[in-house]
């Protein structure tokens, strides 16, 4: 107990002398330097009451008492011990290193009673954090010789704490089920051991109290309040039950729309087309936002590049309308200081860097900003990707923080069918698409069916030279055996070397130079007379082309826009094969309905002879992926005795295809698919009685799942054939699986 003992002292005391007894590891200075007395001077009472409390705030000493004999000061002390290890037990869910790393008692510090209930509180709420409720933390003391204790953090984890329920009172304009598919925490559910959202989350309660906000103003509800967000924990603490109290309020229709600028010369009828909604509409915050978007876009292309526009909404309670003015402003000229990169543990900042079409000392605008957080997404790498403005030190300055989230680019392909020709099919392929973290694509893997082989390696460096210029090359060797039912066996070896570069924003452009040995084995005696004609061995020597024009929303995962993509390829340049091949393809993709998503896709190629015949395995046949319903190869023009596929030098082939949820839960990633897909190849240039060609449409049409699994995208197709020539292979069911590291 801390106590002054003291006889007589007066207003003030002098002391000629301070003792210290019990000090054991704590030198006299140190304690002197607490207590801030000196001998040979005089303190009042308060003063040395102030040296005591000192002596405790220090946290050196478990105990501490002052006493006065004559003008001798003694000062009596038991020291805190020291900590010699810390030790945790029964932790499987958080490690030693995160738990210890949180605490404030370590080994060589001073042991107090109060670190101790505050570094047992810290690991409770970590556990908390982390869904765990119900966990039980016991601290233990083992003293040691030298006055030291080890401490022992005994972690009785228990099972996570889900929810059990999720209630929704005052909701009259949209369904439990349709609030709770809103809002990120779930209830929980035996399939949903992939994910954590059914765990109890604090943080995550208070975003999904903002995503109903939103939800509701997006629909127009601009009364829409949350009463209350209630969670109650059950009494053995493993279930918590959570009610959202809501008042929706009146849906509110558009008013008068306008913009107003502090810009006299600038247009305001152009302006105005970019306004996503008109009077009579629903109101929606969503196409508020996205017209200031689009507003700021076309303001900044037409060269203001600090401009704010901020919409003025008002209320009309009783006709339950909202009157929105754009005011377009002049902004702030805000340059940007630094750009923070968080969250890249295996991607080099400067991959992320290069990406981007804003630097330090630029000024901001809002269009790069978005246009940069897209090139990084397009990457491929990540999962997350989120490019904000941050305030800095100085108001003519900001910050861009870049937020990104991992994703595995490693790719262990498998893919696979059944067709009448060939039976299963099924194959292997092994890529890094971020090799080393330098956003360097490898190639290095074998394919395997049961009639191809193929082993491959290349790789493709997209800043060559530290330049915006791709290069790259890919070595390979194809053994195909009876492949797509063939009379023969090929051995393909070949090189291609490739470079391509931006011309724009959203056109590219492609160059590859290939050269191939194909050399023809076992050919049989029953084979078609036209493959008996072909060339056995042949060198091939070319150059492609391929120019990209993408205004697609996403290369990795497209909702809206489109792609138009024109491809050349020449032959002759030393070698024995001479062709010239065009093709013209393109694909649209639009979003509708709450997720559901319409691609239309079209092909359409021409191939023509340089001075001589072109070979039949140089020609375009259709089937598997381009053609679903029919197995590769199974569409194309071919000798009718002998089943042999002869090729054509004209194609076309085109794909409509829905996707759309099938009422899982979001979290499942799984979506349904509905396609039709059309297509023929036609022109052999064969000549005979046995010549089957002619141009007569195909088509399939079928369903299919598309799953985002943990462990990959998985693709299945079931599809039908409607329209087929007699002599073409069919293949009912076609899958694909990428398994991603």
């Amino acid at each position: 107990m801390a106590t002054f003992e003291g006889k007589g002292l007066q207003a003030s005391t002098l002391i000629q002398d301070i003792q210290i007894q019990g000090n054991q590891r704590i030198e006299k200075e140190t304690i002197l330097a607490q207590i801030d007395l000196l001998p040979g001077k005089a303190y009042t009472q308060e003063e040395i009451d102030q040296a005591l409390k000192n002596l405790f705030a220090s946290g050196l000493f478990a105990d501490a008492r002052l006493e006065l004999k004559g003008s001798i000061l003694l000062i009596h002390i038991k020291e805190n011990p020291i900590v010699n290890q810390v030790v945790i037990e029964g932790n499987d869910k958080l490690s030693d290193e995160i738990l210890k790393g949180e605490l404030q008692l370590r080994p060589r510090q001073v042991y107090t009673l109060t670190r101790l209930r505050n570094d047992t509180q810290r690991i409770q709420d970590l556990y908390r954090l982390k869904g765990h409720f119900a966990a039980v933390v016991t601290p233990h003391i083992i003293k040691r010789e030298q006055n030291r204790v080890d401490i022992v953090f005994d972690v009785k984890e228990g099972h996570a704490t889900v929810v059990r329920k999720i209630f929704f009172i005052g909701n009259k304009k949209f369904s439990e089920s349709k609030l709770e598919s809103t809002i990120q925490t779930k209830e929980t559910r035996w399939y949903r051991f992939f994910t954590s959202d059914d765990i109890f989350d604090s943080d995550r309660l208070s975003y999904d109290k903002e995503l109903l906000r939103k939800f509701y103003l997006e629909h127009g509800y601009a009364d829409f309040q949350i009463k209350s967000a209630v969670a109650e924990l059950t009494p053995d603490r493993e279930e918590f039950f959570i009610t959202f109290t809501l008042e929706e309020g009146e849906r509110y229709h558009v008013g008068d729309v306008k913009i107003t600028s502090d810009f006299k010369d600038i247009d305001i009828k152009t302006l105005e087309k970019k306004i996503s909604f008109s009077t009579g509409d629903w109101y929606s915050n969503k196409d508020v936002e996205n017209t200031i978007n689009l507003l700021v876009d076309e303001l900044g292309n037409l060269g203001y590049a600090f401009v704010d526009v901020q919409p003025q909404v008002q209320k009309d309670t009783e006709q339950h309308l909202v009157n929105i003015t754009f005011l377009i402003q002049e902004g702030p000229k805000v340059y940007i200081n630094n750009i923070h990169i968080i969250g890249n543990d295996r991607t080099d900042d400067e991959v992320i860097r290069r990406e981007l079409e804003l630097h330090e000392g630029d000024a901001f605008n809002s269009n790069k900003l978005k246009h940069s957080e897209k090139r990084v997404k397009d990457l491929g790498f990540f999962k997350k990707v989120a490019l904000t403005k941050q305030p800095s030190d100085t108001p003519d300055k900001a910050d861009i923080k870049i937020e990104i989230e991992e994703d595995r680019t490693g790719e262990l392909s498998f893919g696979g069918g059944f067709s009448t020709a060939d039976g299963p099919l099924a194959d292997i392929r092994f890529a890094e698409h971020n090799f080393r973290g330098k956003g360097q694509d490898l190639r290095a893997g074998i394919t395997y069916a049961k009639h191809r082989q193929e082993y491959s390696f290349g790789l493709t460096e997209p800043y060559f030279l530290n330049r915006e210029l791709m290069a790259g090359f890919d070595i390979y060797r194809v053994t195909r055996t009876r492949y797509l039912d063939a009379s023969y066996d090929q051995q393909i070896h070949g090189l291609s070397l490739l470079t391509g570069y931006m011309l724009s924003e959203n056109l590219s452009q492609l160059w590859t130079y290939t050269i191939q040995s194909d050399n023809v084995t076992n050919l049989k005696q029953s084979a078609s007379r036209f493959l008996r004609a072909q060339p056995r061995n042949s060198v091939m020597s070319g150059i492609g082309h391929t120019l990209t024009y993408d205004r697609r929303d996403s290369k990795i995962d497209p909702t809206s826009g489109y792609s138009i993509s024109l491809n050349n390829e020449i032959t002759g340049l030393g070698g024995s094969i001479k062709y010239f091949k065009n093709q013209l393809s393109g694909a649209h993709f639009y979003t509708f309905y709450d997720d559901w998503i319409l691609e239309t896709s079209a092909r359409y190629g021409v191939m023509v002879g340089l001075g001589k015949k072109t070979r039949i395995a140089d020609r375009y046949i259709l089937g598997g992926d381009t053609l679903r319903g029919f197995s590769p190869g199974g569409v194309s023009p071919r000798d009718k005795t002998t089943k042999d596929a002869l090729g054509g030098h004209k194609f076309y082939s085109g794909t409509i295809e829905l996707t759309f949820p099938i009422g899982l839960p979001n979290e499942f990633g799984v979506k349904g698919a509905a396609f039709s897909d059309v297509g023929s190849t036609w022109q052999s240039k064969e000549k005979g009685p046995e010549v089957f060609d002619n141009r007569k449409m195909r088509a399939a049409v079928g369903f299919g799942l598309r799953w985002k699994s943990p462990m990959g995208p998985l693709r299945i197709d079931v599809a039908k054939t409607v329209a087929k020539n007699k002599l073409d292979e069919t293949q009912m069911v076609l899958f694909g699986f990428t398994s991603r590291w």
